[in-house]
């Protein structure tokens, strides 16, 4: 038995799961409220046509999907207030703003940033992590395999090679993006895609 089969099958089915740190079993063991909400909130998922077929101003219609539906389970925007003080000398150290925080489960939902926004999300964990404010980074982000379905609604140009996409994430994690912070990694597969329109 794998760490990843403790998630349910439809999960399995329908996104492409990756772990660090055996990030599954802290989450299922000392977390099991938060384990609860991301299984619902992931099995509750579908991808609409009517998501990628128009755009979504600062925020894309999936991420405000995902942020809504974390919200209503007691998950927040969370932004820390950081700094390095040796002897009486402070040194602010912001971190970035977590999408959705609770209990000190960080979750990111990059569905078409620039790439770059990988480093960022790991840099953030990373520090999180070792100020013992974050036990669990996890990322929601998209397959590669949704590229045939974005060409299909002439969609190509808006996501694009450079875009947020799980192959893009997975050699920042190998090469320890994270540090020592347990990460999941969920990738949004063709499964999930529905047309609504």
């Amino acid at each position: 038995m794998t760490p990843l089969d403790s998630l349910p099958q439809d999960i399995r089915d329908n996104y492409e799961v990756h772990e660090w740190r055996h990030a599954c079993a802290v989450l299922e063991n000392d977390f099991p409220e938060e384990w609860r909400d991301l299984i619902q909130v992931l099995s509750a998922f579908e991808l609409r046509r009517s998501y990628i077929a128009k755009g979504g101003g600062n925020l894309s219609p999936v991420s405000r999907w995902f942020e809504q539906a974390f919200g209503k389970r007691g998950w927040d925007e969370r932004k820390f207030d950081t700094k390095i003080v040796v002897d009486r000398d402070s040194i602010d150290s912001p971190t970035h703003k977590v999408d959705c925080f609770k209990n000190g489960i960080a979750l990111e939902i990059e569905w078409n940033n620039k790439d770059p926004f990988f480093d960022r999300d790991l840099n953030n964990f990373r520090l999180l992590f070792e100020l013992r404010i974050a036990h669990v980074g996890i990322i929601v982000t998209r397959c590669d395999e949704l590229q045939a379905i974005f060409d299909s609604l002439g969609r190509r140009t808006s996501f694009g090679e450079s875009t947020t996409h799980i192959s893009k994430l997975l050699p920042k994690l190998d090469g320890g993006g994270g540090g020592g912070c347990p990460v999941l990694v969920f990738g949004i597969r063709g499964s999930l895609y529905r047309s609504d329109l």
